[in-house]
C-alpha cells in the first residue's frame, strides 16, 4: 500500500500520518508536493491512499483540500486524525533574531502565529509556501531566514530551533484526513463515526433549509458546515456537511437518501470513525451531541418494522360501479 502525504518531510501531516501508520501494516509514504498533488497522485493510481490536512481550530477549513475533494473521479474519507499543532521557528545555525529579514510558512501556520510575528519579528517580510516543511526547506536552501513549522523539521533540513512553543491561540489542533478511491472499502460502523458530504442544490428561498431539515428531524447532530464556490459560476456553491453517525445506519441513511431526492448534486465523501485529540494533550476533542429520543438505531429499526407491516396489511378490492 502506498500513501501520499502533504510533504516534503517534516510536516505536521507526516507527523498526523505517523500516528496511524501501524492500522496500515507494510504501507509505504511518500511526500507530495501540496495537498492537490497527493489527491492528484491518489486519483491517477500512483497512491492507494492520501493524508491531507483539511480542518484547523484556529482558521477553519483547508480550501485546496475542500476544492479537491468534489474533483473527479470520486473519493472517499476513511479516516481521520487530530493533531495538537506545536509551531517553532526554525533558522540556519548561527542566526540571531535580529538577523531575520524574512520568515516563511503555510497560510495556516501563519495565521496561527500572526501577532506573534509581528511582536517578536517585526520588520520581517513574510512568506508563504505550500507547507510548513517546505519553508523549513527554504531555510535551508537560502531562499528565507526564517520557518514557521514544526520543530520536527529542524532534524530534516539541518536548522536550529530559535524559538519554539510560538502560537496565538493555545491549544491548537488540526484535522487530517486519509482518503481513498471511491471503490475503497468503508470502515465498519463504530458506533462513533463521521460522514462527509458535499452537496448542490437549486438557489431559491429555504433550498439549504430543506437540506438541515432531513438531518434535523432525524436527530442527527451536524458537527461542520461551509460553502465552497463551485467554480462553474459566480453564486454557486458546494455546501460541506459532516454528521455524526455511519451511512450503515438507518437515521444517516435516511438523510442521504432524502437529499439525493432533493439536491442537484450530491457527493457521499465517506462514513469513518470520528478521532479524539491523542492522549495526554491539553486541547480538548469535540463536543459529541446526546442521542435525540427517538433516533437510535433500535427506534429506526422498529418504525422501519412497524411500517412493513402496515404495507403487509391486505387490500381491499376497489368496488366496482354497478351498471344498468
Amino acid at each position: 500500500m502506498r500513501i501520499a502525504f502533504l510533504g516534503p518531510h517534516g510536516t505536521f501531516c507526516e507527523q498526523a500520518l505517523g500516528t496511524v501508520l501501524d492500522d496500515f501494516p507494510g504501507a509505504s509514504t511518500t511526500p507530495a508536493a501540496s495537498t492537490t498533488a497527493a489527491l492528484d497522485a491518489l486519483r491517477a493510481g500512483d497512491a492507494d491512499l492520501a493524508c491531507v490536512p483539511i480542518e484547523s481550530s484556529v482558521e477553519g477549513a483547508v480550501p485546496a483540500t475542500m476544492d479537491g475533494l468534489v474533483e473527479t473521479p470520486p473519493v472517499v474519507v476513511v479516516r481521520e486524525i487530530l493533531l495538537p499543532v506545536r509551531f517553532g521557528v526554525l533558522v540556519r545555525p548561527g542566526t540571531r533574531g535580529a538577523d531575520v529579514a524574512t520568515v516563511a510558512s503555510h497560510p495556516h501556520g501563519e495565521a496561527q502565529t500572526r501577532r506573534w510575528l509581528a511582536a517578536h519579528l517585526p520588520r520581517a517580510e513574510v512568506r508563504m509556501t505550500p507547507s510548513t516543511a517546505a519553508a523549513a526547506a527554504a531555510v535551508a536552501d537560502g531562499q528565507v531566514d526564517a520557518a514557521v513549522c514544526a520543530p520536527v523539521a529542524a532534524r530534516h533540513y539541518g536548522l536550529e530551533v530559535l524559538a519554539d512553543g510560538v502560537h496565538d491561540t493555545g491549544d491548537a489542533v488540526t484535522r487530517f484526513v486519509v482518503v481513498g478511491r471511491a471503490d475503497v472499502a468503508l470502515p465498519a460502523p463504530t458506533g462513533a463515526d463521521r460522514t462527509s458530504i458535499a452537496a448542490t442544490t437549486v438557489n431559491e428561498p429555504g433550498a439549504l433549509l430543506a437540506i438541515l431539515t432531513e438531518f434535523a428531524i432525524r436527530g442527527v447532530d451536524l458537527t461542520r458546515i461551509e460553502s465552497r464556490p463551485s467554480k462553474a459560476r459566480l453564486g454557486t456553491y458546494w455546501f460541506f456537511l459532516d454528521g455524526a453517525g455511519h451511512v450503515a445506519e438507518a437515521a444517516m441513511g435516511e438523510a442521504l437518501a432524502a437529499l439525493h431526492r432533493r439536491c442537484t448534486d450530491l457527493r457521499f465523501l465517506g462514513s469513518y470513525p470520528r478521532a479524539t485529540v491523542p492522549e495526554g494533550s491539553t486541547a480538548p476533542s469535540p463536543p459529541v451531541a446526546a442521542t435525540v429520543p427517538g433516533q437510535s438505531a433500535a427506534d429506526h429499526a422498529a418504525a422501519a418494522e412497524w411500517l412493513q407491516a402496515l404495507r403487509s396489511l391486505p387490500s381491499r378490492t376497489a368496488a366496482r360501479p354497478v351498471v344498468g
